[in-house]
């Protein structure tokens, strides 16, 4: 007996197929509805051809089916609740002999697929859903076949193939219910003139003043600089040892250009400027950058502007390879004694605490906690007034303790997630068991305040006297640094062994330590008397490595090699520079040998 089966397809509207009666109309109206909502499938086009070869009848519809458009009709809830359906005239008969169904009826997987990635039609239903079980089932025979129910199967099959989602036309990064923090920005463009969108102040045009149209145009300009740049080291690349040599005619006049640009200001009175900075400073507070103009020449401003580019194409790059999360799950802020300190990195706090925004610390055992209330009822019960471990060091208000990672496990790993927020290179955070840690205290009526640490290996091949140094940003530019690895460097000099900090340093450690080794060399050239100098002798009375002492002798280009002999130049003009600068300075900043009370560990 025929059975009327679903369609496969739906209206080009995308909306479901009209019901039909099984009464017959003219060839008219069935030509032109089959025209438009008819369509052969590849199940029922083997069906057919399995009863073309069976069967006299099996070939007459067959021959129908070639002249024209057939397809079976979806029957509807009410048509299965009421009156029985009737297969149609044109339609293709799906019942079979039972041998030839057997032979004929199964259909593979890989059939179905092949249909299903044929299939262009839109999807089924309006909401582009699966149509329910209940409405694929014919119930107006009470004996359904099994090549019906394969057929039904198959159509199953093909629309559960056939709803795939459409690739989404924009990247697939994006997240729009992401948006800018900056007040009054819609997103759109970037900094780097590269992108259509950005979420974040490093990518924001209109935080930096300035609109997506310039900032594209900016773009331009600085890939054409690029090109040009490029070029003109394409065409010099005959030049063999380009080190030792004269600059060319061309860096000369570049040169002179730079120095001429540098040399010109904005013309704007510096009264005007500063109601201006002032003005805008009140309509947008600290949501917009500050005026950068009439501060610097328009050369070094510009290389701040490409530097800042810069910076945002890296980070967008990382924010697109999923290792920089837009600001989820990271903590912004610190409420750390009587500061509130702004955090620079990511830090590994747990989930519940990353995700907070703010975390609120004591700061004499380092807990950290979620809010307010939590720290005020923490700080009422807390009995520390200083960190654990023994105080080695004492000079007036500042002290030093050695803090051991087995024996104050937990305090330890606490200091290693605070000091990553204003690390970028730090990747130790709870291994801590193998470092000794010297804390750096200040202390006055309430407690002995975090000013900075250290950490040190216990058992270290390479003679490392740091492996992580901090100086919290309430106590940076204050001298604290350079105490601090005056310190590493005196625990040396009592162990007696030549130290060297940890690789790689971090910008402002390098930046930290130059400066150190610097003041270092230059203190013993004013304090020498005798005619030559030996590396050694300088490394073996300042604890500093000789390739250190090297390095930074080259960089004050007081080394030169001269008839095959290195030579250390005694420039007079930086050991005055600096005999000035330390009087300036005074003693107060200084370690002092004297006040040291430790003997070295001998392991663990």
């Amino acid at each position: 007996r025929d059975v009327g089966v679903r369609n496969a397809c739906s209206s080009s509207d995308g909306t479901e197929d009209s019901d039909f009666s099984a009464d017959h109309t003219d060839s008219s109206e069935s030509d032109t509805h089959a025209a438009k909502n008819t369509r052969l499938t590849r199940s029922s086009l083997r069906l057919s051809q399995s009863s073309q070869d069976s069967s006299p009848v099996g070939n007459s519809s067959a021959l129908a089916s070639d002249e024209m458009n057939f397809s079976t009709r979806r029957v509807t809830r009410s048509q299965q609740q009421g009156e029985p359906v009737a297969a149609r005239k044109s339609e293709i008969p799906l019942r079979q002999s039972g041998s030839e169904a057997e032979r004929h009826g199964e259909v593979s997987d890989r059939d179905a697929k092949q249909v299903a990635d044929q299939d262009e039609s839109p999807p089924r239903t309006p909401t582009g859903n699966a149509h329910s079980s209940e409405s694929d089932i014919d119930m107006s025979s009470p004996n359904v076949s099994h090549d019906e129910s394969l057929a039904k199967e198959l159509s199953l099959r093909e629309s559960s193939l056939a709803h795939r989602p459409k690739r989404r036309r924009f990247h697939e990064s994006y997240n729009f219910n992401m948006k800018c923090p900056t007040p009054g920005c819609n997103s759109m463009g970037h900094l780097t003139g590269k992108h259509e969108r950005h979420f974040s102040i490093s990518g924001c045009p209109l935080y930096h003043n300035l609109s997506a149209d310039e900032c594209k145009v900016k773009a331009s300009s600085r890939d054409k600089h690029v090109e040009e740049r490029t070029l003109t080291h394409s065409q010099e690349e005959n030049r063999h040892s380009t080190r030792h040599q004269a600059p060319v005619e061309r860096q000369l006049r570049y040169k002179e250009k730079v120095t001429e640009m540098r040399r010109k200001r904005n013309s704007t009175p510096v009264k005007e400027h500063k109601e201006k900075y002032v003005e805008h400073r009140q309509a947008h507070g600290s949501s917009r950058e500050p005026l950068l103009e009439n501060i610097t020449s328009d050369y070094d401003l510009e290389l701040f502007r490409k530097a800042q580019a810069r910076a945002s194409d890296d980070l967008e790059k990382l924010r697109l390879q999923g290792q920089v999360t837009e600001g989820s799950n990271m903590i912004k802020t610190i409420v750390f004694g009587r500061y509130e300190l702004d955090t620079w990195y990511h830090s590994p706090y747990p989930e519940e605490y990353a995700r907070l925004g703010r975390l609120y610390m004591c700061e004499f055992c380092l807990k950290y906690m979620k809010s307010q209330t939590i720290l005020r009822r923490h700080m009422a019960k807390c009995v520390w007034k200083h960190p654990p471990g023994d105080e080695i060091y004492r000079k007036t208000a500042i002290s030093v303790f050695e803090v051991d990672g087995k024996k104050n496990k937990i305090y330890c790993q606490n200091l290693c997630l605070l000091a990553k927020l204003f690390l970028d290179h730090k990747t130790l955070y709870y291994d801590v068991e193998p470092f000794l840690f010297y804390v750096m205290t200040e202390a006055d009526n309430t407690g002995c305040h975090l000013v900075g640490y250290f950490s040190k290996e216990k058992n270290s091949f390479l003679n490392y006297n740091v492996s992580c140094i901090l100086t919290m940003p309430q106590y940076m530019r204050q001298g604290y640094g350079k105490m601090l690895i005056d310190f590493s460097y005196l625990l040396s000099k009592v162990e007696e062994k030549v130290g060297s900090p940890e690789r790689p340093l971090s910008d402002l450690g390098l930046i930290s330590y130059r400066s150190y080794w610097k003041d270092v060399l230059l203190r013993y050239l004013h304090n020498f008397q005798g005619k030559e100098i030996s590396i050694k002798e300088i490394s073996q009375e300042t604890a500093v490595n000789p390739v250190d002492i090297v390095s930074t002798l080259q960089s004050l280009q007081m080394l030169k090699y001269w008839k095959g002999k290195h030579l250390v130049l005694k420039r007079q003009d930086l050991i005055d520079e600096w005999r000035s600068k330390e009087l300036k300075r005074g003693s107060s900043k200084t370690i002092d040998p004297t006040a040291l009370k430790w003997t070295p560990p001998k392991g663990t």
